[in-house]
């Protein structure tokens, strides 16, 4: 799944902490959980659905093939918001036993079934039908509403059930270690699509209604119940076939079928891609990837039939951009990527990490031989490896790999320690073996292991075996423990040799000491002798402190450690060391990757206190004849931690006048015209730069956007997609009702979701206090499907929008709570409205009390950690920062 999720349970206990402007109160503690009992389990779910698409509801039935381990008077599964009726058991003999008491348990989402005698070991068969509501919470089976090419709105039927909803639609052993094999039958109106996981085999006329008809699909392999899917609505596609013989599909809305186009290349390409790189065939007839109109989450790696929200497959070739063509790569890359790993081998959720962090590894790697020109791994260390270590610093963050128990506790650790640290590791790991290697081991664990279940233990021998390395022992270290290490390095000359002294302890953002933690971290270094992609030497750390002696480098040369930014820890250079790598840096000497990373690494220091944000300012100077888009991504990161930080603050007008004087360059470089045949990164860097510049007042790029957006809304000179959303952002920021009117009119006559999602998450850039609170209300409103509705509630982004956000939320938590339920996308509008800088009032909550310690760093508590460390950041260097402002002036 391309994303994470939280559970009601654990969004009822992060909206009390929020009402309660982050109490020391902890989390209450789910209730004891017991996972169902193994000695009767199914072997084979024959399951029959009828949703009703008018009264969005559905009917179904169901015979389970059981297998009996040991005698016992009971069966117990799972079952949630469904009526159950008709419970049949019937033995090998064709007796048919009638339980003597069904027990519904709300509670722990169960049914047990007391048998009036006991069930001999063997085998039987368990009967029922059941009823249920197409809901509209965007799980189980529920409902997602879209406009027919006549205007008629009407509803299509979709499942989500990672990671414990299939119970919402059929009662089941709705846990991922007990694997069946699946025959789905679906009774549809015959004008709609209907699609699961297998072809269709069969297609014939309803007995009862002629309107209808029963479609039966194949028998699926052994599965978990979560990868279970079934979709009827009206739909187009288009279809092609790998050069591995699977047949591809792409579903998109009816008459938009050329949107699908892109991806459809694109899978077509994985597939073989992924069966060379596993060395293992796909292991389905078909692949079918479709476009969801409601959907909570990016993507679903359903075994066959993978679901995506729209804005995560379709391309316009006239309004997709750049950018966004790129995530759908991705997108379609990291679902694929499950149809190998984490659909052949799940096991229990404690495992999850794993399935999430190597899918998100993988996409880069299908993505980089199908695209080079996206230069994707540079960018993965902005986006992937840079994100995990700045979640990954803070004192309430987790170990990659999480005992679950209660089912709550699932959803909790759908977050970017699973995925962005994850990925970090196992690139990281990938590294230290080698691609040859690496790919012989995973080989050798897909081949031992598919249709079973795993551990995280069962992929690190497999490797160990491929690569006679001690894969566990350097693993356990990253995958058990919280945090990663800061590798503070100085060195020292002894005759012609360079010696360095490492010293490794716990980086946190805050500049705090912690208990003693230690990791066994692959360390490579490389000098200016041997040239900045030539690594003079590696070592496995494996203690506190080590030396290192590199041969023949003189005084005068340059030594950068962790060249490529690929391993998972921060350096923090002697002033002596660093002083020498800046040359390289002005000068472009050393790749993009080393750039970005020193640059980043010193960001964290000056955050975390150990040096001073002047610093990091003059780096920046240093950094205006940068041309390379990850660095500048890098670069905009910090300066939009510096934002957040001086917003409140009576010298934020002489930060933003330093910030136009850093894009100066870069901006006259690349102007607002695209050359011909631009480089893919130039498109992306144009993006950022305008909406930088226009984010910050540069009267040129204002006036410019205005210009060119009155020119897009009379229709004379259509805006190209890539500069969209820098010239949306940048109008907004100065808009008055006339401009705010328009941008709604654009919204409503916009037939593209992405562009939709371009406009609705641009409004959160204005400062004026009307149209903020016109913004909110718009977002709740029913021209806002309820997937968006949290996107738009960003005018947290500005100073004035934060205060208004969290007003709102307060006074609007119970319809949020009431509309969402499962609490990704809830949990995701409190760490907006909570993450930035601190508005004054809670200053003396923070000196007063202390943050709680969770178990996901996406929680309020993490948002308070760093308003901590945030607060004392601006305490300690305010001054300092004025006055290096003020004195440019």
């Amino acid at each position: 799944m391309r994303t994470y999720g939280w559970n009601s349970y654990h969004v009822t206990a992060i909206l009390s902490q929020t009402l309660q402007v982050f109490t020391s109160s902890n989390m209450p503690v789910p209730k004891p959980f017991k996972r169902l009992s193994s000695n009767i389990l199914p072997k084979h779910y024959n399951v029959t659905l009828q949703p009703n698409l008018v009264k969005c509801v559905f009917k179904g039935s169901q015979e389970i093939d059981l297998e009996v381990k040991e005698p016992a008077s009971e069966i117990k599964f799972n079952s949630l918001d469904l009526t159950v009726e008709d419970i049949k058991v019937i033995l090998p003999s064709g007796e048919t036993v009638v339980p003597s008491n069904t027990d519904i348990n709300v509670g722990t989402e169960t049914i047990t079934l007391t048998l009036p005698n006991e069930l001999p070991i063997g085998s039987a068969k368990l009967s029922m039908s059941f009823n249920g509501e197409l809901n509209d919470k965007m799980k189980g089976f529920y409902r997602s509403k879209y406009t027919s090419p006549s205007g008629d709105e009407r509803f299509s039927a979709v499942t989500q059930f990672e990671a414990t909803d299939a119970r919402r639609c059929f009662p089941c052993w709705d846990e991922p270690a007990i694997k069946a094999t699946f025959d789905i039958s679906l009774i549809v109106p015959k004008d709609r699509v209907p699609l699961s996981n297998m072809p269709e085999i069969s297609r014939e006329d309803f007995s009862s209604d002629s309107s209808l008809e029963v479609v039966k699909f194949a028998t699926s392999p052994k599965m978990s119940t979560y990868l279970v899917a079934v979709v009827v609505g009206e739909y187009d596609y288009v279809e092609d076939t790998s050069t591995d013989g699977v047949k591809v599909r792409v579903y998109t809305p009816v008459g938009k079928k050329d949107q699908g186009m892109f991806a459809l290349e694109v899978a077509t390409k994985v597939l073989p891609y992924y069966k060379d790189y596993f060395n293992i065939a796909y292991p389905l007839p078909k692949m079918d990837l479709i476009a969801i109109a409601d959907f909570s989450v990016g993507a679903m790696e359903n075994w066959g039939l993978v679901t995506y929200r729209e804005t995560c497959l379709l391309v316009d070739p006239h309004n997709t951009s750049a950018s966004q063509r790129q995530w759908i790569a991705l997108v379609v890359g990291h679902e694929l990527a499950h149809q190998w790993f984490g659909n052949l081998t799940m096991e229990w959720w404690t495992h999850l990490w794993l399935n999430e962090g190597y899918a998100t590894f993988v996409e880069y790697l299908c993505v980089d031989h199908l695209y080079p020109k996206y230069d994707i791994w540079t960018q993965f260390v902005t986006n992937t490896y840079i994100c995990a270590l700045e979640l990954d610093s803070l004192k309430n963050s987790h170990p990659i790999e999480v005992s679950v128990g209660h089912p709550s506790e699932v959803d909790e650790i759908f977050d970017d320690i699973s995925y962005s640290k994850g990925a970090s590791v196992i690139r990281m790991l990938h590294d230290y073996l080698g691609d040859k290697v690496f790919r012989e081991g995973m080989h050798k664990y897909l081949t031992k292991h598919q249709y079973g279940n795993t551990f995280t233990e069962d992929l690190w021998a497999a490797l160990s075996a491929a690569s006679s390395k001690p894969v566990g022992d350097v693993m356990s270290s990253w995958t058990k423990q919280t945090g990663f290490p800061m590798i503070s390095v100085t060195g020292h000359q002894d005759g012609g040799n360079r010696v360095l002294k490492l010293r490794q302890q716990r980086f946190l953002a805050d500049g705090s000491a912690c208990e003693s933690s230690r990791w066994m971290v692959p360390i490579s270094f490389s000098t200016s002798q041997e040239g900045p992609t030539q690594r003079v030497k590696e070592i496995l750390m494996d203690t506190e402190e080590t030396q290192v002696v590199l041969d023949n480098v003189p005084e005068s040369a340059w030594v950068k450690v962790n060249p490529g930014t690929i391993g998972y820890y921060r350096t923090q250079y002697s002033k002596e060391m660093l002083d020498k790598l800046e040359p390289a840096i002005t000068s472009g000497t050393l790749p993009p990757l080393d750039r970005l990373g020193i640059f980043n690494d010193l960001a964290a220091m000056v955050q975390a206190g150990h040096s001073s944000t002047v610093q990091v300012l003059r780096m920046l100077q240093a950094f205006t004849t940068e041309t390379n888009y990850t660095v500048w991504s890098a670069m905009h990161n910090c300066i939009s931690s510096m934002n957040q930080l001086l917003a409140h603050t009576d010298y934020h007008k002489n930060f933003a006048a330093f910030v136009r004087k850093i894009f100066a360059d870069i901006v006259s470089k690349l102007g607002w015209e695209p050359e011909k045949k631009e480089n893919h990164c130039d498109t992306l860097l144009r993006s950022l730069v305008l909406s930088q510049l226009g984010l910050y007042g540069q009267e040129a790029t204002v006036s410019e956007a205005r210009k060119r957006f009155n020119n897009h809304f009379n229709g004379t000179q259509i805006l190209p997609a890539d500069l969209r959303s820098p010239v949306y952002k940048t109008v907004m920021a100065q808009a008055d009702e006339k401009t705010y009117e328009q941008m709604l009119k654009l919204y409503r006559d916009a037939d593209l979701h992405e562009e939709k999602d371009r406009i609705s998450r641009s409004l959160g850039a204005t400062r004026d206090p009307n149209l903020i609170q016109r913004v909110l209300q718009f977002a709740m409103s029913a021209e806002v499907r309820n997937q968006d509705t949290v996107f738009i509630i960003k005018v947290a982004q500005t100073a004035p929008g934060r205060t208004a956000a969290w007003e709102f939320f307060k006074k609007n938590h119970t319809e949020l709570i009431t509309r969402y339920e499962s609490g990704y996308l809830l949990t995701r509008l409190i760490k907006y409205i909570t993450k930035n800088s601190l508005p004054k009032r809670w200053k003396q909550k923070l000196k007063t009390s202390r943050p709680t310690r969770s178990r996901a760093p996406n929680a309020p508590s993490s948002n308070r950690w760093k308003l901590s460390f945030n607060y004392a950041w601006l305490k300690r260097d305010g001054k300092a920062i004025q006055k290096f402002l003020q004195d440019l002036e």
